[in-house]
């Protein structure tokens, strides 16, 4: 068998460090891939597979890229879940004995990746590892580019891991093998693809030198070996100093709330479950951040909320203050505004990928900060004095970077231009000689012209030759013999050299190169001297993202018009006209129907709501989980009034999906997640299950939801908002203290039903789900013959609830909410016209002894009165057109004005 080529040889040998990657091969201006490389890489980037001699016995499949259009091809690799291994020349291929010497400088991951092409500005790009070892789990998380890293421990509890993994949207997870097994069949659902990589710790002496013994020293066994398994592997990719990487931000994961990814999901946190578009979630409406540091923060503090009261008060205390004063809010805005991304630029100069423009971007950032703590200090607030309190603006930094770097340098660090004049002597030295050297050519162009006569006459350049005289075929009769020699000859003209000119041109190309070269050391040189103060500026930088987030919350509850929550260690959560943020402002001005909450120890701290679809069960149930989030992050509310409790989790169940990949069906995904609750739900928790017991007989749904509505009520007590078609559990009421039927009010209009989203006490009887498929456009015969058969069916059901009506009586409706006073007021002015009484009837009961119905669509429970008087035709008239009255919609000027109208119709029946 034929041996391969010194080149090809070289080649595998390198491919053998990185066999889990596509190996881009430095020739010349080309990164060449070869074999199964460059057939699966012409697959992926839609590129030309060819093939050259290698010397076996067939040619080598082969493909290409050019090397500065590399960027933007690794990003389509890694976006696809794919390593990129950069091989590089690191030898002078003049001093080369045989093939040029080339090594691998780094490997680019899905979790390592620092281009800006593949990184969202707003977003952070974790890399996270996993350990496992004495019934525990540890968990490091690093972005590369920003420098952050953070680890924790918990208990060995894989959706606890799953869980906490969620957090922090990993692209790649490393780790040891074992624990990355028991977490690769929980990836599936996660939505996203996450490259999973073995490996093992970092030697105990690298892992020293890469941090400070302060750092280690508080970790326990478990926590340092995720840190070193993390730093190991970035080690082993990246080649490079991590200088950026130096502090470890320790936490407990009670510290926070806890939001399963199912959860994120389903209140749309920092995506919609549609189009996972950031545009509608949680995120897209609180983000007025004016840097991306700030942008990332926020979407931090979404994941992860508060569970301690004193640090939300410090929050919502620095909020406040900027929620009233908007001009200082609008001063910080325009400051903030001039600030780039700090984070990002130290990750950049510790990589040594900071050119002259980052420079000046830093330079320019930092000369906003004085300004900005200057306006924090003199503030009223607390917090925001606290915040900028000996806060250090790295000034010395910013005066360096004005002394080295010119304003407007190049994109490229190697091709001069970059150092201010004055900064170095020898430099200036040698800008004088290129100046002169170049005025010197353009003296002598003008001589020879002279000498000759001949006006075409130029001196020109090129990097083969060099300088040159140029003169044309027409003109070569003018010039002197013996003077010029003949250096290159075109179509049209000639081209010659003196020996002055090459003198000179030695001179001038001798300076050009030393002051690149010069230029690119001072550059270096400045990159190093602020790699020493790298921690000052991440220091820095997170002060400031804090402060931009201050002003983002504030903004926006200052433009939704929210109010400040009272978030206390109590259970009671009390919302008085509550609002779902995201569809609100998504309306545009249209109104919002708001609904208030009361869940109480002492009251109710369940609801068992009924209704029918479209009528904003969902979303109401989403608004609470909402506030309660809002709260714990600091953020003021969509309320009139709200008291907050905190939450320690929030468990919901909305929305029907079925996991297909997983094999399971709609009820399969449901139980589960009912099993996840019933073991980790607390006191604390809050419980949203959307139409439990769907996707099984009626019989058997019925009963599993009962039973889980019991279970909640006895056994967790947490505070539960379950919504159902199970007209028939609205009997728990009867059984269950703490529970309460409530429903979404409906208005009948003749044929007409319109959803009036309130949320009314009481049961619904009614799902109106041949409605709403009416509203979906099914055809009519359909509708008639559903209708047709709902008929059918109901009456055995009518016959029986009246036999039990006439046996066991009529109870009243427990309260759950806040009375809606116009509910409740429409509710009694239509029994009192259908009980021909012409007065609104009053009592002196309290709220918890009233009946409230919804308008005119249930039947009275109520026995008939014993003697009925008989009204008038002109009160039934009436009566009836009070029944069709839309009182949520008329002014209460058009209200009185009806009323009059009656009025003055029933004086002339008389």
């Amino acid at each position: 068998m034929a041996a391969y080529t010194p080149m090809i040889q070289q080649y595998l040998a390198i491919k053998e460090e990185a066999k889990d990657a596509f190996l881009f091969f430095r020739l010349g201006d080309f990164y060449e891939m070869f074999f199964d490389d460059a057939i699966l890489a012409s697959r992926e980037l839609e590129i030309t597979l060819t093939g050259r001699e290698g010397g076996g016995e067939s040619r080598i499949p082969m493909c290409g890229i050019p090397y500065h259009a590399a960027e933007g091809y690794i990003s389509r690799l890694i976006d696809k879940g794919y390593k990129v291994a950069i091989c590089e020349q690191v030898e002078d291929p003049a001093a080369a004995k045989g093939v040029v010497r080339r090594e691998i400088i780094r490997v680019v991951t899905p979790g390592t990746v620092m281009e800006t092409k593949s990184v969202s500005d707003k977003a952070n790009n974790f890399i996270v590892a996993v350990a496992g070892g004495n019934g525990v789990f540890g968990l490091a998380a690093c972005d590369l580019t920003t420098g952050e890293l953070y680890v924790t421990s918990f208990t060995r509890a894989i959706d606890v891991l799953s869980d906490e993994i969620n957090v922090y949207h990993p692209a790649e997870i490393v780790g040891d093998d074992d624990v990355l097994e028991l977490i690769k069949p929980l990836a599936a659902a996660w939505n996203r693809p996450v490259l999973f990589t073995a490996r093992t710790p970092m030697d105990a002496g690298k892992l020293a030198q890469q941090f400070e013994e302060q750092q280690l020293k508080p970790l326990d066994p478990i926590r340092e070996r995720a840190v070193s398994l993390l730093t190991g592997y970035l080690d082993e990719t990246q080649k490079r100093s991590l200088s950026h990487v130096r502090q470890i931000r320790t936490y407990e994961p009670n510290q926070y709330m806890i939001l399963d990814p199912f959860t994120r999901r389903n209140l749309e946190l920092t995506e919609t479950v549609r189009d996972r578009s950031k545009k509608g979630s949680l995120l897209w409406l609180l983000d007025r951040t004016k840097t991306s540091m700030g942008a990332r923060q926020l979407r931090r503090w979404i994941d992860k909320p508060l569970l301690a009261k004193s640090p939300i008060d410090e929050r919502l205390e620095a909020v406040d203050k900027l929620y009233r004063d908007l001009i200082l809010r609008d001063e910080l805005r325009n400051e903030l505004a001039e600030i780039y991304d700090l984070e990002r630029l130290v990750g950049r100069v510790a990589f040594g990928t900071a050119n002259g423009r980052d420079m000046n971007a830093l330079k320019t950032s930092l000369q906003h900060i004085p300004a900005l703590a200057s306006l924090c200090e003199g503030s009223n607030s607390t917090t925001l004095r606290a915040l900028v309190e000996g806060v250090d603006d790295c000034s010395d930094i910013a005066d360096k970077i004005e002394t080295v770097i010119v304003e407007e340098p190049p994109v490229s660090v190697r091709e001069g231009g970059l150092i201010k004049p004055g900064y170095d002597e020898y430099l200036d030295q040698l800008r004088e000689a290129s100046v002169s050297g170049k005025k010197w050519l353009a003296d002598l162009e003008r001589q020879e012209r002279e000498a000759t006569g001949i006006k075409s006459l130029k001196i020109g350049y090129n990097k083969v030759f060099g300088y040159y005289l140029e003169v044309s075929k027409a003109n070569l009769h003018m010039l002197p013999e013996g003077r010029y020699e003949r250096k290159q000859t075109l179509a049209n003209a000639e081209r010659y050299v003196t020996p002055e000119l090459k003198e000179k041109e030695r001179l001038i190309l001798e300076a050009e190169e030393k002051m690149v070269d010069l230029e690119y050391a001072r550059f270096v040189e400045l990159r190093d001297h602020l790699s020493a103060h790298l921690h000052r500026l991440q220091k820095l930088a997170e002060t400031v993202a804090t402060l931009d987030v201050y002003q983002s919350l504030a903004a926006v509850s200052a433009e939704q018009r929210f109010v400040k929550p009272e978030v206390t260690a109590s259970y009671d959560f009390i919302v008085d006209e509550g609002r779902h943020p995201v569809v609100e402002a998504v309306l545009e001005g249209a109104p919002f129907i708001a609904n208030s909450t009361s869940l109480t120890r002492d009251e109710y701290s369940m609801l068992l709501i009924t209704g029918p679809n479209m009528a904003g069960k969902s979303t109401y149930m989403r608004q609470v989980a909402l506030i309660c989030i809002l709260a714990q992050i600091g953020c003021f509310v969509p309320a009139k009034k709200a008291v907050v409790p905190l939450i320690d989790r929030i468990f919901t169940r909305i929305g029907a999906a079925d996991d297909l990949i997983g094999g399971q069906s709609t009820f399969m995904v449901e139980m589960k997640d009912i099993q996840t609750m019933t073991e980790k739900a607390t006191s604390q928790s809050l419980v949203i299950i959307d139409e439990l017991g769907r996707g099984t007989s009626t019989a058997e749904g019925m009963a599993i939801a009962q039973a889980v509505i019991e279970f909640v009520h006895h056994d967790v007590g947490c505070k539960a908002l379950v919504s159902t078609h199970f007209h028939e559990l609205a009997h728990l009421e009867e059984t269950l203290p703490s529970l309460a039927n409530a429903c979404m009010a409906v208005q009948e209009t003749g044929d007409n039903v319109t959803f009036l989203r309130k949320l009314v006490p009481g049961a619904a009887g009614s799902s109106y789900g041949i409605y709403c498929a009416q509203l979906a456009g099914l055809p009519q015969g359909i509708i008639k013959r559903a209708y047709t058969l709902l008929e059918t069916l109901e009456q055995p059901q009518k016959r029986h609830t009246s036999m039990d009506a006439a046996a066991n009586g009529s109870d009243s409706a427990r309260i759950p909410v806040p009375i809606d006073e116009t509910a409740l007021a429409a509710k009694e002015a239509s029994a009192a016209y259908e009980s021909n009484d012409n007065t609104i009837p009053t009592s002196d009961a309290s709220p918890r002894d009233m009946e409230v119905v919804q308008l005119s669509i249930f039947e009275d429970p109520r026995p008939e009165p014993a003697k009925v008087r008989k009204a008038s035709p002109k009160a039934e008239m009436l009566a009836d057109q009070l029944k069709r009255l839309d009182l949520f919609n008329l002014t209460p000027m058009q209200a009185m004005q009806w009323l009059n109208d009656m009025k003055l119709k029933l004086q002339d029946d008389k």
